[in-house]
């Protein structure tokens, strides 16, 4: 017999891979985080100084309560920069620019979605991160809609990165990013269709295969808290973005991604040359 579920259920990998299971607005369950220390969690709108379950339960609990995330009344808009050189904040920059039309991400409370809208690519990406499953809800659903987005599945919420680019592609959008958290999905974005820029996210932790995969198939990878990226991406890039959690342009159409992001960028930066990866004096620990 087939279970019935009776709760909504969202799970997340965040934060240190901590995985947090959020049913009906309330989080139930936490894992401990892989890693001990992550400079850029002290930096989030409600820092993570310590990378304990509890520290990781009330930084979501704090998401749910001042955005909605998990919950019907998610708000799906920001405009504010919470890194420089992020998934989101790439992607958001390159569709402002022109260099690209539609992002394809995962959205909690809806699935895959294909977004226009750069507040919306931030509203979503740059809140919530390593979406794992979620129920959909047609509140949400609407809200994007009604902002000139698209939603891959209305009734399950499915997450489906490959499918959200063949229905982008099918809808007539020709310069698509997709952001994707395992090799699995990097290929089959990568067969699903060659000229789609894709951004390897949530990698802390892949095991060398994985990292060889999403190394030949994405345009851009995070470093995030993983060794093997940093080992083996940061031999074939391009270009690197930051040093404490570093962003790797792994071709050209990644590489002119991050320029135009350097172009636009307000503060003072330094651009070198550099034997990679560089790192700064503060790093996530360990790296695994």
């Amino acid at each position: 017999m087939k279970r019935i579920q009776l709760f909504d259920e969202h799970i997340l990998e965040a934060i240190g891979r901590s995985r947090i299971v959020v049913q009906d607005g309330r989080v139930v369950t936490v894992s401990p985080p892989l890693i001990t220390d992550c400079p850029l969690a002290k930096r989030f709108a409600f820092p993570v100084d310590e990378m304990t379950d509890e520290a990781v339960r009330k930084n979501i609990e704090n998401r749910i309560a001042s955005f909605g995330m998990c919950t019907r009344n998610r708000d799906i808009y920001d405009d504010t920069d919470f890194v420089g050189f992020g998934a989101s904040e790439l992607i958001s920059n390159g569709i402002l620019s022109g260099i690209l039309d539609c992002a394809i991400i995962a959205c909690d409370g809806a699935g895959t979605v294909i977004v226009t809208d750069p507040r919306m690519v931030q509203g979503i990406g740059g809140r919530m991160s390593g979406l794992v499953k979620t129920t959909p809800y047609s509140e949400v659903v609407m809200k994007i809609e009604c902002g000139g987005g698209r939603v891959l599945d209305q009734k399950t919420g499915l997450l489906d990165p490959a499918a959200g680019v063949h229905l982008a592609k099918k809808w007539g959008y020709t310069r698509p990013a997709v952001t994707v958290a395992t090799a699995h999905d990097a290929e089959a974005v990568r067969r699903t269709a060659s000229d789609v820029l894709i951004i390897g996210v949530h990698t802390t932790g892949i095991s060398k295969e994985d990292a060889v995969v999403m190394n030949s198939t994405c345009d851009i990878i995070t470093g995030c808290a993983s060794s093997q990226v940093r080992d083996i991406s940061a031999k074939d890039a391009c270009l690197q973005a930051g040093t404490t959690v570093p962003v790797f342009a792994m071709t050209k159409e990644g590489k002119r991604l991050i320029i135009q992001r350097i172009t636009d960028i307000t503060y003072p930066l330094m651009i070198t040359r550099a034997t990679l990866p560089v790192s700064g004096e503060k790093i996530p620990h360990p790296l695994i």
